[in-house]
């Protein structure tokens, strides 16, 4: 009775449900059908958005890859010649131009300036938005948001107005007379640069400000009792505890100043006296579009994807590696 009793124990309760030795058994199934069903969850719910994405993305890829790899001129697309496949050609003739390297080195040396100038005025000013009350800071905020939400073309033409060598009335201010601002390389460079700043300084001082405003105030109250200056606050105290926000910052801004087409396009016209103001952006257009050579445009844009592809694989790496390092 006892060795029955005992087997009735182990595989059934008193109550007529399962004892702990069946509910022990049946535990390894449930757990290797868990992760199965939960491992396919996440796609189902990420499904629209890739089908929306493959659409907009991978196919628009795909097709500028394929023609810069085809002979395919202004006689391919009206159908008075064939389409031939070119291979490397056109990278090749690409990287054998010397104005390629010409203008991907000022296109470097001018997303630099930008990324620069845009971090040091929008930290700066929202170091400010910490130390001033709360009307001149709303008053602040709205100006930025408003630069920040104004459409690249509308804010370009803007600028155009205002350093208009017979209309501007910035000439007028300094002194300048008719002094053209566009007719030089490194004038026309400042010009558009003072615009990319104009319409990208919002998004650092907001998120540089959120992060400021994260810090705890005890930690700049004792920096602060200990004697430190504000710079020597900024620079050894809150700087490296907004690490992970400056680093989204700036790759970011690397990203957008890289690839600007229409702050060039429309401030200099179409590039520049001679080509003087290309960047690869508008040197892609110009070759696509002005000159009908679509294939050597397209190798242009793989450049461009691969360079900013690269850029952004860095940026994802860093945002993985935030909660270990950054």
């Amino acid at each position: 009775m006892t060795t029955e009793t005992g087997r009735i124990d182990s595989g059934r309760t008193a109550a007529g449900g399962p004892g702990p030795v069946r509910e022990a058994r049946q535990a390894p199934r449930k757990a290797r059908r868990t992760p199965r069903r939960a491992g396919w969850t996440p796609w189902l719910y990420l499904a629209p958005a890739l089908v929306v994405l493959g659409g907009l993305l991978v196919y628009p890829i795909y097709q500028l890859g394929l023609i810069s790899f085809l002979e395919y001129t202004q006689a391919q697309v009206s159908g008075g010649e064939p389409t031939s496949f070119k291979g490397f050609g056109n990278y090749t003739a690409l990287f054998g131009d010397s104005q390629f390297w010409q203008v991907l080195l000022a296109t470097v040396l001018f997303a630099a300036a930008c990324v620069v100038a845009t971090l040091a005025v929008g930290c700066a000013l929202a170091v400010l938005l910490t130390r001033v009350r709360a009307v001149p800071r709303l008053a602040l905020m709205l100006a930025a948001l408003g630069a920040w939400a104004t459409p690249a073309i509308t804010g370009s033409t803007v600028w155009v107005f205002l350093f208009d060598p017979d209309y501007g009335p910035v000439n007028r201010l300094l002194g300048l007379g008719d002094f053209s601002w566009t007719y030089g390389r490194y004038s026309a460079f400042a010009l558009v640069l003072f615009e990319v700043v104009w319409c990208s300084f919002p998004f650092v001082m907001v998120t540089v400000y959120a992060g400021i405003k994260a810090i705890p105030g005890e930690v700049l109250e004792a920096a602060s009792l200990d004697g430190a200056s504000q710079w020597r606050i900024w620079r050894s105290v809150t700087a490296p505890m907004l690490r992970p926000i400056l680093v989204v910052v700036t790759i970011q801004s690397i990203i957008w100043d890289f690839k600007v087409f229409t702050q060039i396009y429309v401030m200099t016209n179409g590039g520049g006296i001679a080509g003087q103001n290309l960047v690869l952006n508008v040197y892609a257009y110009q070759q696509a579009f002005a000159s009908s050579q679509y294939s050597l445009g397209s190798a242009i844009g793989v450049v461009m994807l691969l360079i900013l592809l690269a850029v952004t694989l860095v940026y994802l790496r860093l945002i993985r590696r935030r909660g270990e390092e950054l």
